[in-house]
């Protein structure tokens, strides 16, 4: 396996595109096949494909090889829904594949993430899953409307005016400007180290630093996690992770203990890093959509 050269032309400073593939070597090999200038990137832990329309090629070649890993499970899947169809507005089914398109809510976004080769159209904005996932999309359909229900904009402002004035609204308002502060208690004598990724309540995050500003214990309790008793806390800045700092931070191997749960900061689990991966890639695609608008 080639690895990345370690000069002035590493993939981080070339236009191109990064993806992973299952690790057998079946496949790698038709990978490397198709793209023979491809090479493996232990920066970013992934294949990294040069060229201004990697990205679609890459796409295109991935579908292509779904399509004939299973086509009769498609087929099957095709088959079951014409027999029993799942009614709705967001949901529109193509010869090719079932395409979802609804108002953006984190549970729709986190329920079809766990059905099986559902894929995100960044072109179109819509979510694609092929018929042979029909059945986990059926299982989770009913989370997914309702979802998308309570994301309509008139749903949103109808929630809005109903507790307009309330301390719930109060609540709600005070929380996000909280959050907007981008700070984070830490215990005094037991602060995060700043050159890594730390899993916290608020999630995965890289600490800046401290200016030693001791935190009040009752925003700490209504807006993070509840105070040690006893324990002393500053605040401390922090940033989302870029994604090549986030594929290239190990897991620990085991999650936080209760001990690091009440200090309020430990090493990210696997699935935490997985979690803060997709949010820096949707990130970079709006800066990236954005730029591209401008």
């Amino acid at each position: 396996m080639d690895e990345e050269p370690n000069n002035n032309a590493s993939a981080a400073q070339r236009v191109g595109a990064t993806t992973e593939l299952p690790h057998d070597r079946v496949t790698v090999a038709r990978f490397r096949q198709a793209f023979p200038r491809a090479r493996w990137s232990d920066r970013l832990n992934a294949w990294f494909v040069p060229g201004r329309t990697a990205q679609k090629r890459i796409s295109r070649w991935l579908a292509e090889r779904e399509a004939e890993a299973d086509a009769f499970a498609d087929e099957k899947g095709s088959d079951a829904f014409a027999f029993d169809p799942i009614e709705s507005r967001y949901l529109k089914a193509t010869p090719a594949s079932f395409e979802i398109r609804t108002p953006y809510s984190r549970t729709v976004v986190s329920e079809i993430r766990e059905i099986p080769y559902a894929r995100w159209d960044a072109d179109r904005r819509i979510w694609t899953v092929p018929y042979r996932s029909f059945d986990e999309l059926r299982r989770r359909w009913p989370a997914i409307e309702a979802a998308a229900e309570r994301s309509e904009p008139e749903a949103r402002k109808a929630r809005r005016e109903a507790i307009r004035g309330t301390e719930e609204d109060e609540a709600l308002k005070a929380r996000t400007r909280e959050r907007r502060r981008k700070r984070y208690p830490v215990p005094a004598a037991d602060r995060p180290p700043l050159t890594r990724a730390i899993g916290t309540h608020a999630g995965v995050v890289f600490f800046i630093g401290t200016d030693g500003e001791l935190v009040d214990p009752a925003t700490m309790s209504s807006f993070h996690f509840p105070m040690n008793d006893g324990g002393e806390y500053v605040w401390a800045s922090w940033r989302p992770g870029a994604l090549e700092e986030l594929v290239t931070t190990w897991p620990a191997r085991t999650p936080p203990g209760e001990d690091e749960l009440h200090r309020g900061w430990w090493m990210p689990t696997l699935e935490e890093l997985r979690n803060a991966r997709r949010d820096a890639k949707s990130r970079r695609r709006a800066r990236q959509r954005r730029k591209g608008e401008d």
